[in-house]
């Protein structure tokens, strides 16, 4: 059974950028901490050139946010810092208020396993200014990393036709963190396994593995080295035949087969890590039926991705699973999703209006959205059909029109009646949890649910179909007042 996540019981609170905690210490000296804001996380472009995003991280980024607090050690840490003048940064009441602070907090999200598209957002956080102001960097550093594997792993599991994937990739994952978070989201997108034992336990994602190169390294032979293997575990057996000559290797693997079966058992199949994997799996599958041994599966790895893999399938080789690693855990050959935390909207307490609040840049991609967001997805049957952004406070009239955010010029109407539903829901109010994780498993089946109400055009490879996502038109208006203004506002 997997164990409680709870994986941020350590005090987190300096798991932030040092210009949060300055920001905080300014709002605190002016006053601005009385105020409330609105935050919110999206993203600009769809990873690795594709037409969609998986959403991943929203389980350990509630139990961050819940584990959220400052320890003495970490106050004592803060106080050391000086400014330019030698003296203390931060003020000692300052340091106070970070030892009491509750995080006090909304906090909406669409639920991971969710396909989502660049400017709508994933997460929105509301509250108190300061709290807002020290979260982000830790919530996008989560978030970020576990959708854009998330979206790999759905990427080659498409590729593979439904055949099973397990994530290879621990040793090449950006250190320990790095790695249990890529098998956790590897699984999100729907790979059946993980070598990452660790990982098995505390997630409850199945492990599996085989042997290494050493293993028959280690016996005078490669022959002896299988039925050495075969003796110690006679129900586990994948034996790894590249070694030395493949094609050899699947002989010695044969023959420890029939020594298998003579005690009852059978072989469950070979790996091939190297070569040229279309053929050799072809020759690899032909002896292995000619020996009597046809439902020993044939599991191919070595740097693996999604275009590899399907470029084997059209190549007709003879592969039932497929061990991915480099290129999965890492996100190849993405550095990263994107994300971006931005501020929509500010308000003098709780209960006052929403005031609107928008970044400018020349870049109209970086031009942020207003307001207190959500998005509604529309279907038309079973198939998604658009989705649309908007502000709660101004709602979502029927029939919408919708924008999109890039060219004003690109609308589409949604017809009154149209069935939708809101994609973010309640997490947290007013810092108490009011959601709860699924399953794991759950989440990996929202992931393969989800993607299968989208048009095969969203989900391939090569100028994948750019699915309708825009803002609610009075959304899109408020937005290009708020343009003019600030263009024209003296600075």
């Amino acid at each position: 059974m997997p164990v409680p996540s709870q994986l941020y019981r350590p005090p987190l609170g300096l798991l932030t950028d040092f210009y949060e905690l300055t920001m905080a210490y300014a709002a605190w000296c002016d006053g601005t901490v009385a105020r409330e804001a609105s935050f919110s996380v999206s993203f600009r472009r769809n990873p690795f050139d594709g037409g969609f995003t998986v959403a991943a991280g929203l389980e350990h980024a509630v139990d961050l946010l819940e584990s959220w607090r400052y320890s003495e050690e970490d106050l004592a840490y803060l106080a050391a810092q000086r400014g330019g003048d030698g003296a203390p940064l931060f003020d000692p009441g300052f340091l106070a208020s970070l030892r009491d602070l509750a995080m006090e907090l909304d906090v909406d999200a669409v639920p991971e396993g969710t396909v989502v598209f660049p400017q709508e957002p994933l997460v929105r956080i509301s509250g108190p200014v300061v709290p807002c102001m020290l979260v982000e960097s830790a919530l996008l550093a989560v978030l970020n990393f576990q959708s854009l594997v998330a979206t790999k792993a759905a990427r080659v599991c498409l590729a593979a036709g439904g055949a099973p994937v397990i994530e290879f990739g621990m040793r090449r994952a950006q250190g320990i963190d790095g790695g249990l978070a890529a098998a956790r989201a590897a699984y999100v997108g729907g790979c059946d396994g993980t070598s990452n034992t660790l990982a098995g336990r505390l997630y409850g994602i199945p492990v599996k593995g085989t042997h290494a190169h050493s293993w028959v390294m280690l016996h005078a032979s490669e022959r002896e080295a299988f039925l050495s293997y075969a003796r110690a575990l006679p129900t586990n057996c994948v034996f790894l035949v590249d070694t030395y000559a493949t094609l050899e290797g699947v002989q010695s693997a044969i023959e420890a087969g029939r020594w298998l079966r003579s005690q009852g058992r059978e072989m469950i199949g070979i790996r091939l890590d190297s070569g040229d994997l279309a053929w050799l799996s072809q020759q690899a599958r032909r002896m292995l039926d000619e020996a009597g041994f046809p439902k020993a599966a044939i599991l191919a790895s070595n740097e693996l991705d999604e275009h590899v893999i399907q470029s084997l399938r059209d190549q007709h080789a003879a592969i039932a699973v497929w061990g991915v690693g480099t290129r999965l855990v890492t996100g190849h050959p993405e550095g990263a999703l994107g994300g971006v935390y931005k501020l929509g909207a500010v308000r003098s307490g709780p209960g006052a209006p929403w005031e609107p609040r928008l970044k400018l840049s020349e870049q109209i991609e970086k031009t942020t959205v207003p307001g207190v967001l959500q998005v509604r997805r529309f279907r038309h049957g079973a198939e998604a059909f658009s989705d649309a952004i908007f502000d709660e406070g101004l709602g979502l009239p029927a029939p919408s029109v919708i924008v999109d955010p890039a060219d004003p010029t690109r609308r589409r109407e949604i017809p009154a009646g149209t069935p939708g539903e809101d994609l973010l829901v309640p997490v947290f109010r007013r810092g108490q949890r009011v959601w709860q994780a699924p399953p794991l498993a759950s989440v990996r089946d929202r992931t393969r649910d989800q993607l299968s109400h989208f048009h095969a055009g969203v989900k391939r490879f090569l100028n994948p179909h750019r699915f309708p996502v825009g803002l609610e038109r009075r959304l899109h208006e408020l937005r290009t007042r708020l343009v003019l203004e600030a263009r024209h506002a003296p600075q």
